[in-house]
């Protein structure tokens, strides 16, 4: 029975090489993509760069303190300057603005692309059992396998590593979007529908406000999936802290590679901890 198997082989590598062969030569469709992509990488590691680390940490530290109501804001203020003062004494201030450039582009790719999909699945029953195996797909293959057709693709730098976080890190947004849609009450659509409205504002003025905490919660999870590829896109020359452990792991140097994984942790725990003050924001 195995040699029979092997012997009908499925030439599936094959069928997949020529896929991307074929791709590759649409180089302007992946040109229009690139300098869409780039301009909002170069965008956001402008401000960056623009921002002293002083007034970065102001603006952090504001943000945290309007988003969180009642005593446990103090802690995390002082958990954020000590953290963030840590990255500057690392000397990591700007491996980490990289970093978080490749995070704050790529979950913004996944919510233009993924609330309007999360949008139609929740509209559309068919669309949601055409999505949903795709969805799995990009979930549960390995982020690795992304790497290979983003470098065909686009080459090697921060674009590749945003092409492979996007992929990995849609399908939350789109999930939650699709979940909070279809959890609106039918009492509430049933009465908008009895005024009169149409669908657009039904979704504008009921669906979506209703959805909005829904949502939040998978944004939340896309930047930090989109988090997660950090170390995994270095390997293809995305800048950051990423490129500092992939360093560290090449020379064995546990002391420096330590030191670059805390200051993702901190970085990770001041996102996380900021989208769920403003998911709990809009549950009020």
């Amino acid at each position: 029975m195995n040699n029979l198997l092997a012997i009908q082989k499925i030439p599936l590598a094959q069928w997949i090489d020529s896929l991307v062969d074929e791709l590759t030569k649409f180089t302007g469709f992946f040109n229009v993509i690139s300098n869409f992509i780039n301009g909002i990488i170069n965008g956001f590691q402008w401000v960056f760069d623009l921002l002293p680390a002083w007034l970065f940490i102001l603006i952090i530290l504001g943000l945290t303190y309007y988003a969180n109501k009642g005593k446990q804001k103090y802690g995390l203020l002082i958990f954020e300057l000590l953290g963030l003062m840590l990255i500057i004494n690392l000397g990591f201030w700007r491996d980490m603005t990289q970093t978080l450039t490749l995070v704050l582009t790529a979950t913004l790719i996944s919510l233009i692309i993924g609330i309007p999909l999360g949008i139609l699945m929740g509209k559309s029953n068919t669309a949601e059992v055409i999505l949903k195996p795709i969805l799995d797909f990009m979930q549960t293959m390995p982020a690795f396998v992304y790497l290979i057709p983003a470098v065909a693709f686009f080459g090697i730098g921060m674009m590749p590593g945003v092409f492979a976080s996007v992929i990995f890190a849609m399908p939350p947004t789109v999930r939650m979007t699709n979940l909070g849609i279809r959890q609106v009450p039918t009492e509430l659509i049933e009465a908008s529908e009895s005024y009169g409205s149409t669908e657009w504002q039904k979704l504008i003025k009921v669906q979506l406000p209703l959805a909005k905490s829904t949502m939040m919660a998978g944004i939340n999870q896309s930047m930090m999936l989109s988090l997660s590829m950090v170390v995994i896109a270095s390997m293809i020359g995305a800048m950051g802290l990423g490129t500092r452990v992939y360093f560290a792991v090449g020379r064995n140097d546990a002391g420096n590679g330590f030191a670059a994984g805390l200051a993702i942790v901190i970085l990770a725990i001041i996102l996380d901890r900021l989208t769920q003050a403003l998911t709990r924001e809009k549950q009020k």
